[in-house]
């Protein structure tokens, strides 16, 4: 086979696969069966309806996804025995604001991996330079890109929960402060919550939103604090819980505690500015050290040895 055909025959096949989903996903011109209608009704009363509701199609491939389903589903839990770390997915998913379950995530974890060892294949078969390389590089090579699209996926999804916290951490000095004004101002914990989490854009408040969301559903507010805090497992908000929670259950103006709550958030800020300032200080001397000083010495010395080459 020569490399024309073996291409033709590669897109061929994208093209149909491509051609044949989108057949799949076109709408169906009839109206819903009888047990479309009827199975949500009937969840909690028949593991059958449960079952027959369950099941989704794998998008956006739904044939290719019902064949490769067992599979998928065999790699993903591979996957997640080779890595572990359930529970650190779960509350880093939390700690990032995403609505994926850890399942879900492994999924795309997977693709991730998926998708990178394939193009590590093409790379292989289609760059000269490597196709000469000896074997074993050419079969580590798509390995070794599949694993760093995993733990890339991985990777970013630290990130995303790292950045989400800062910006939390940031924000608590506001925020405390606001629901200080409103204790203060006669309103109860509860409508501060409320106010802030109403009328304030960003990620602390959204999460306040959260817990009023919990405690309209009658949840105890204690009850909806706590678990805020233990999933979000930030020091300055679990702090700011059990003063809280404390404050109600001992009958001591939460006001008060809140001022001072703000006042050490603002003092904390301030020593983590300090410290970024001083890495950044040291980190600034490299350009300094590495570039501006060899040029400035370059300069004052070329001049004198262009002098002495030319016998002056």
């Amino acid at each position: 086979m020569t490399a024309s055909l073996g291409w033709a025959v590669l897109l061929g096949t994208t093209l149909g696969l491509g051609l044949w989903s989108l057949v799949s996903v076109t709408p169906r011109l009839r109206g819903p069966r009888l047990a479309d209608r009827v199975a949500p009704y009937i969840l909690d009363v028949s593991a059958e309806a449960r079952s027959f509701v369950g099941r989704v199609s794998v998008g956006p491939l739904p044939v290719l996804g019902h064949l490769y389903a067992p599979a998928f589903g065999w790699a993903k839990r591979a996957l997640a025995g080779l890595l572990g770390g359930s529970d650190t997915i779960e509350r880093r998913l939390r700690q990032s604001g995403s609505a994926h379950t850890v399942d879900e995530f492994r999924s795309v974890q997977l693709v991730w991996g998926l998708v990178a060892l394939a193009g590590g294949i093409v790379l292989t078969a289609s760059i000269p330079a490597v196709r000469g390389l000896p074997l074993s590089v050419q079969l580590a090579l798509p390995v070794l890109l599949g694993i760093g699209g995993t733990l890339t996926r991985e990777w970013l999804l630290q990130r995303a929960a790292t950045l989400r916290l800062a910006r939390m951490r940031s924000e608590l000095p506001t925020v405390l402060e606001f629901l200080t004004l409103c204790l203060s101002a006669g309103e109860g914990i509860l409508d501060s919550l409320r106010r802030v989490s109403g009328t304030s854009s960003g990620e602390l408040p959204r999460e306040f939103a959260g817990v009023v969301s919990e405690v309209g559903t009658g949840v105890p507010l204690a009850a909806a604090l706590q678990s805020f805090a233990r999933g979000i497992d930030l020091p300055e908000v679990t702090r700011l819980v059990d003063q809280i929670t404390g404050a109600l259950d001992r009958g001591s103006p939460l006001a008060e505690v809140l001022r001072a709550q703000a006042q050490d958030a603002r003092d904390q800020s301030k020593r983590v500015l300090l410290e970024v300032a001083g890495k950044k200080e040291v980190a600034m001397l490299v350009p300094l050290v590495f570039l501006i000083l060899p040029m400035t010495i370059l300069f004052a010395i070329f001049p004198g040895l262009v002098v002495l080459q030319a016998g002056f």
